[in-house]
Parts: C-alpha cells; structure tokens; sequence
C-alpha cells in the first residue's frame, strides 16, 4: 500500500465505522508523519497459520483521545508486556475492528511486523467481547492495556465478558482512553474466526467514495454497492423512549416522510413513518449532503442536511445466529429494532 493510498483508506474505514470508531484524522496523521513509506498487506492464506498474531487498537473516549494525543509509540510496552506473558516474539499484527480509526492502527507497525489484512468486528462496535475472537470462543486470548502513569494491566481469560469490564476499567482509571493489545492467537485463527480481506475491501470502498465524491447522492451511493435510505434536514434529536443512552434523529424525508436514524455509540437503525428500513449489522452510513463528510453520530445537529446509506453487512456475522446474536440491536436491549 502506497502512502497515497492512506487518503481513501481512510475514507473506507470510516465507512465502515456506522457512525462510530472514531475519526481516522488522528491516526491518518500519525502515519503520514511516521515516513515509513510503502506498507504491504499480506493476506492470511499467504502466512504460515502458525505465525502468533496481535491486534492494536485505541479504546474508551474518541473525544478524549483528541485531546489527550498519544505518543510515539502507544502500543509499545503493550505489546512487549503481552510477549512476556506469552514467551515469544509476536510477529504479525492485524485489526481488531473493522471501521473508524481502529482500522488504521496496524499501519502504525510497517517495517517491525507483517500486516494482516483481516479484522475481528468488520465494522465499528462498541465493547471489547463482540470481538470475532471472543464470539467463537477461541482459547488463549490475553488483554494488555494501559492503567495510567506508565502502569500496565493484562487479563487472561475464557469469559469474554471479562476482558470487556476488567480493562474498560482500567482505561478509565487511565484517564477515560487509552492504547489496548489482544493477543494469544494465529494467523490461522484468523482464517476461521475473523473477516479476511478487510483493508483491502476497506480501500475499495474509499477508492470509490472519492472517485465519486462530487457525484449525485444516488449516483455516489451505487458506486459503493450501498442503498440510499433517506436524504434531509435533521429536524430534531431526541432521547430514545427505552434507553436515554439512544438517540433519535428526526429527518423529514424527501418526500414529506418522517424519517428516525436511531443511534448509540454506532448507528444502528433507520426507520420510515415507524417501518423499519435497515438495523444493524447493516453498516448505515451518515453523510453531510453538503461537504460528503463521513458523520460520526456526536456530528449529528439539527439543521444538518444528511443522506443515510446502508451498506451490505459483514458475511462473517450472518453465518452462525450465535454470532449474529452479538451485533443485533438487541444486544443493546433495542429488540423492536432487529429486522424481522
């Protein structure tokens, strides 16, 4: 991958955030600074299945993480304090999530490891057990992240729940965000329990986005494979009726319908006059009608001209209804939200 090649990247991953994740301008920043140049993605059917494996991501607050910028080298003694625990050099590094800034962080490692093209979410999701690793139980798994004041912490454990309280506690005694590492597995678990092709597919998507950027709506919507839902003024914003954790965002559709983007830390939902539209794991995708940007749910205000797609979900979560179980909106407690 050539360093012009970040630019829609970028874009792609921010695609596939569903309005979550994270902006990518922190970490796009980070590798147009780092001088690495060219950074080659090898696939999992290239790599011996035997390679260890690791993978890299930012959790807790994304504004915080704005704010309170990260080193040089973040995943630095997260790394080296998995490997100790492990007893070996962890050569090989991939995603953990599969949209927003996440996606990018593998990236950060060209010239020291071998990049993976596979992530374990395929989209952005919000807690740490809905990693594909953990859905199918894959044993071994081990957690390091910050703990503050140069403090790290390391979970082992089979109960997935636990990885996601134990180290989102500790990032908040960090401070609200911080760097985190997985690791414990293969490049051939990647191959059976995780979604290969991720970069690649990602790069695809942000190719397309900025090839057609100054297209009509439909028109940039057909060039990414994605349904076009809705277009608008954002009318209001309101607590969800079960969970004031959600958000409704009213848009008065084209043609005069009411319109709701419902959305948590991702997107999850977009209903029509009460008729469900598209739910999560479909990837739904804000825009500003205006500037194209790719819209975080905190960037939706009313008054914002908007234009809501749906891009296909990720194959990997449709093909077992115990993994598809852990992206639902009822995961959430949103259960009127599921498609039938």
């Amino acid at each position: 991958m050539r360093p012009e090649d970040v630019t829609a990247l970028a874009r792609g991953c921010a695609l596939l955030g569903s309005g979550g994740g994270g902006a990518t301008t922190m970490v796009e920043l980070m590798l147009a600074g780092d001088g690495r140049g060219e950074r080659r993605l090898e696939s999992v059917e290239d790599l011996d299945p035997a390679t260890p494996c690791f993978g890299a991501a930012f959790v807790g607050s994304t504004i915080l993480l704005g704010e309170r910028m990260p080193g040089l080298a973040p995943f630095a003694p997260l790394v080296a304090a998995a490997e100790r625990w492990l007893g070996h050099r962890i050569p090989a590094v991939c995603s953990i999530e599969g949209g927003g800034m996440n996606s990018l962080v593998p990236l950060l490692f060209a010239g020291e490891r071998t990049i993976v093209d596979a992530d374990c979410t395929g989209r952005a999701v919000p807690e740490l057990d809905q990693m594909s690793l953990f859905v199918d139980g894959v044993p071994g798994l081990v957690f390091t992240c910050d703990s503050g004041a140069g403090g790290v912490a390391l979970v082992e454990t089979d109960r997935a729940v636990d990885a996601e309280r134990i180290i989102r506690s500790a990032i908040i005694q960090a401070g609200g965000t911080g760097a985190a590492v997985l690791a414990g597995f293969t490049v051939g678990d990647l191959r059976e329990h995780a979604i290969p092709g991720h970069q690649r597919r990602a790069l695809e998507l942000g190719r397309a986005f900025v090839g057609a950027l100054a297209a009509p709506m439909p028109t940039l919507a057909a060039a990414l494979g994605a349904r076009l839902l809705t277009e608008g003024r954002i009318d209001r914003i309101a607590p969800y009726a079960s969970d004031p954790h959600v958000q409704t965002v009213e848009i008065t559709g084209p043609d005069g319908s009411v319109d709701r983007v419902v959305t948590r830390s991702e997107t999850l939902a977009v209903l029509r006059d009460g008729a469900l539209l598209a739910s999560a794991p479909a990837i739904i995708v804000v825009l500003d009608t205006v500037s194209r940007e790719i819209l975080q749910v905190t960037d939706l205000t009313p008054g914002r001209r908007v234009a809501v797609l749906s891009l296909p979900a990720p194959d990997w979560w449709l093909q077992r209804p115990e993994r598809l179980r852990r992206v639902l909106p009822s995961t959430y407690g949103l259960r009127e939200l599921d498609a039938a």
